[in-house]
This record gives structure tokens, C-alpha cells and sequence, in this order.
């Protein structure tokens, strides 16, 4: 069964924003801590933002202050606030959920959703 439903990429000119959403059901969504990871091309996956139920958020510096990481309780759904887009920016972009506690690395998560496609241009 599909538990994590990420929507929300496209293709932005630099310095615009995009939001992700990522719908979970509701056993994840209360029970695991929630982030967002991206993945270019010829690159590995790297971490961006997480998200604990506790309310404590981790981001990674190469987006600090551009991006916001959030959730909405009242539709089990995850965002991922966008700003100041930048080339290197552009990757494929996963919304995943593990029982972990402020981690950004990936191999510490066991659910993960299609992913979805953002794009910047110079």
C-alpha cells in the first residue's frame, strides 16, 4: 500500500519558490519522523529537512534559511517551502519517514514515496 504521496515539484526560474506536500497515512505521520531528500543527477541522496513528532526540525546548510519544513497535523501531510530556488537546487525530491530522531541520512529511513521532480533554471 502507497503510504507517502509527494505532489508539489515543477520548473522555476531562479530565486522563485516552490512548495512539496507529501500526504501520509496516519499510523506514519504520528508514529515516525518525516524529511525531505532530493537526488540529482550522477549524485547521491542527500538529506534537506526532517521533521519529528516532537516538533524539532534539522535542516541541512545548503538550505538554511531557504527553506521551511513543516506539517499539518489536521491533514497528516508534510510541506517542504521552497525560497530563493537555485540551479542546484534541481534534483528529484523524496518525502520519507523512519523511526529516527533528527537525522538527514538517508539509509536511516525505511519509508520513502515516488518522489517528484523539481527544476531550476538560471
Amino acid at each position: 500500500q502507497v503510504q507517502l504521496v509527494e505532489s508539489g515539484g515543477g520548473s522555476v526560474q531562479a530565486g522563485e519558490s516552490l512548495r512539496l506536500s507529501c500526504v501520509a497515512s496516519e499510523y506514519i505521520y504520528r508514529q515516525y519522523s518525516m524529511g525531505w531528500f532530493r537526488q540529482a543527477p550522477g549524485k547521491e541522496r542527500e538529506g534537506v529537512a526532517c521533521s519529528d513528532s516532537d516538533g524539532s526540525t534539522t535542516y541541512a546548510e545548503s538550505v538554511k534559511g531557504r527553506f521551511t519544513i513543516s506539517r499539518d497535523n489536521t491533514k497528516n501531510t508534510l510541506y517542504l517551502q521552497m525560497n530563493s530556488l537555485k540551479p542546484e537546487d534541481t534534483a528529484i525530491y523524496y518525502c520519507a519517514a523512519g523511526r529516527v530522531y533528527s537525522s538527514l541520512l538517508p539509509y536511516q529511513y525505511d519509508v520513502w514515496g515516488q518522489g517528484t521532480q523539481v527544476t531550476v533554471s538560471s
